[in-house]
């Protein structure tokens, strides 16, 4: 059985759902690998710090929206969808409500802080420093409600994570 249609991977920065989402969508045919954060980068001038202040609150609203619009039309021309977001907490049970027209399913990948940082550290892009911290990403996650499949993804490849998805894809399925 395929995975669902409209497939939401999540989870801390330097997580893995960027080269995860992407292999995963590699995998599928006519498939979309949606990366919610381009929203916030085309925001040329006035864009705020994601989820600080008002401002940062308004626009990483207008980023998960825009994410699930664009989930939402892709799935409607028969697209498989693999967006791939950090969208957490009451955000994530938004966006699936948002897409239950496709039964979506959710992927949470979960690795220990320690790895998080560490791999945060060896990448070329940073996300963690200043108030930004790996600790304060997982417990976010860890506050996010248990829908999906969570798998820590530590000690596992890309393929050995796509793989372990592509073996029980009802695992992913959110009960709407």
């Amino acid at each position: 059985m395929p995975p669902p249609q409209v497939l939401i991977v999540t989870g801390a920065m330097a997580a893995g759902k960027s080269t995860l989402a992407q292999a995963l969508a590699e995998r599928l045919e006519r498939a979309v690998h949606l990366r919610g954060d381009v929203f916030r980068k085309m925001i040329v001038s006035g864009r705020a710090v994601p989820g600080e202040g008002e401002e940062g609150i308004a626009q990483l609203k207008m980023r998960y929206d825009l994410a699930v619009l664009a989930a939402a039309k892709y799935a409607s021309s028969g697209f498989s969808v693999v967006y791939q977001d950090v969208v957490l907490g009451e955000d994530l049970l938004e966006a699936v409500r948002r897409l239950k027209r496709w039964r979506p399913g959710v992927v949470v990948l979960n690795p220990p802080a320690g790895v998080l940082a560490q791999r945060d550290r060896d990448r070329a892009k940073t996300g963690y420093g200043g108030p930004w911290s790996a600790e304060g990403f997982a417990r976010m996650v860890a506050q996010t409600p248990r829908v999906g499949l969570w798998i820590d993804n530590a000690g596992l490849t890309v393929a050995e994570t796509v793989a372990a998805i592509l073996a029980d894809p009802d695992a992913t399925r959110i009960g709407l």
